[in-house]
């Protein structure tokens, strides 16, 4: 299984699997894939702590970086209007009392004191402040040998610093017309992403976008298949389709080494392919998560709206960090595609991969073998 992209990367399987847990990143890396970590979430000093732990437990295979720099959000231009408490100046008083009725409805309680002074973290938050930075970091590690952006092109600066270093650069798309302005930007490596995917997805189903891109950006730029792909037959179908590798995030999510909040677990594993909804309750950009109580009553019109991004980001991780701490399994959703369906059990990651990979030369000689000759 030698797609050009497998070459390029010195990889084993073109199974690439994003997860914000350095323990799988890791096992995928080692099990012959190529582990992508979602760095969002770290500060600077936190992330060089994970990619050293990464470097130290990979056996010198290769891994990637992923962060999600979206092209427009409040607070753009980072400085003063980027700080927490001048974006959590914008939230209207309306929304923090709907969240604190809807979670008092719930009975979750206030966080103690020494929690609520820690800053919540919220996707899209200081990005101009902190991702170059990140970058920084993640390019100072020889390992280290694809960035990929989860909300679009990332900006040009990023792609001169990761191309000088000899670094791909990888961006996340959900239309032709966005995969065309992504290689026009420099963009190596696109990732299409159906809208049956986990997190942040569009409107088009896998099964259409991933032919139109392959089409679109012609054959020289490799195209990862993204959005409702968990086993062998479903990567078969996206070779099948043009892609030159799949780009995986659910399976992760339930994978012995991840360190997914143990009610999540509960919900995902129990959870059917119709549980998940597209919705803007979480980051304020759509994205696809379980469904719950939150984003059930966000939906509700006679609720507010959410917010942009990162304001709406701001409002649910404070509320999150309430009700995770309680294991309330009501409002616990979680970023997760349609593949959650077939999620069904605790498995380690290495099984996964090499499950995946046997499915799929099982799958490729059954179809083998409706072209012979007799």
């Amino acid at each position: 299984m030698k797609p050009p992209i497998c070459e390029k990367l010195g990889i084993e399987f073109p199974i690439f699997a994003f997860s914000h847990c350095r323990d799988v990143v890791a096992a995928v890396s080692r099990a012959g894939g190529f582990g992508v970590l979602g760095a969002l979430a770290f500060s600077p000093d936190q992330l060089e702590v994970e990619l050293a732990w990464i470097d130290e437990h990979v056996d010198g295979r290769p891994y990637g970086v992923d962060l999600a720099i979206p092209m427009n959000y409040l607070g753009k231009g980072g400085g003063d209007a980027a700080m927490p408490e001048n974006l959590e100046a914008l939230i209207p008083e309306a929304h923090w009392k709907f969240v604190d009725d809807l979670l008092a409805a719930h009975g979750i309680p206030e966080l103690p004191a020494d929690l609520e002074d820690k800053a919540a973290k919220a996707a899209g938050l200081n990005v101009d402040l902190e991702s170059r930075a990140q970058i920084a970091t993640s390019l100072k590690h020889p390992l280290v040998k694809m960035f990929v952006n989860a909300l679009g092109p990332p900006p040009a600066d990023i792609i001169d610093a990761c191309h000088d270093a000899g670094v791909l650069v990888g961006a996340l798309c959900g239309s032709p017309r966005h995969a065309e302005k992504q290689v026009a930007a420099g963009v190596d490596v696109i990732v299409a992403q159906g809208t049956e995917a986990g997190g942040h997805c569009g409107e088009i189903s896998t099964m259409v976008l991933i032919p139109q891109v392959v089409d679109t950006v012609g054959p020289d730029v490799p195209v990862l298949a993204a959005g409702g792909i968990g086993g062998g037959r479903q990567m078969a179908a996206a070779l099948a389709l043009g892609a030159q590798g799949v780009w995986t995030g659910s399976i992760w999510l339930t994978v012995a080494e991840a360190d997914t909040h143990e009610t999540a677990v509960q919900n995902l594993i129990e959870a059917k392919s119709t549980d998940t909804v597209r919705s803007r309750a979480m980051t304020g950009k759509p994205a696809r998560q379980l469904r719950s109580a939150w984003t059930e009553a966000w939906e509700d019109p006679a609720n507010p709206d959410p917010l942009p991004m990162p304001l709406q980001g701001l409002i649910y991780n404070k509320a999150s960090r309430r009700f995770t701490r309680t294991k309330n399994k009501e409002l616990n959703g979680w970023p997760v595609g349609q593949i959650v369906g077939a999620i069904d059990r605790v498995r380690p990651t290495q099984e996964v991969v090499l499950d995946m990979v046997e499915e799929w030369v099982e799958t490729t000689e059954r179809l083998g073998k409706l072209l012979s000759e007799d």
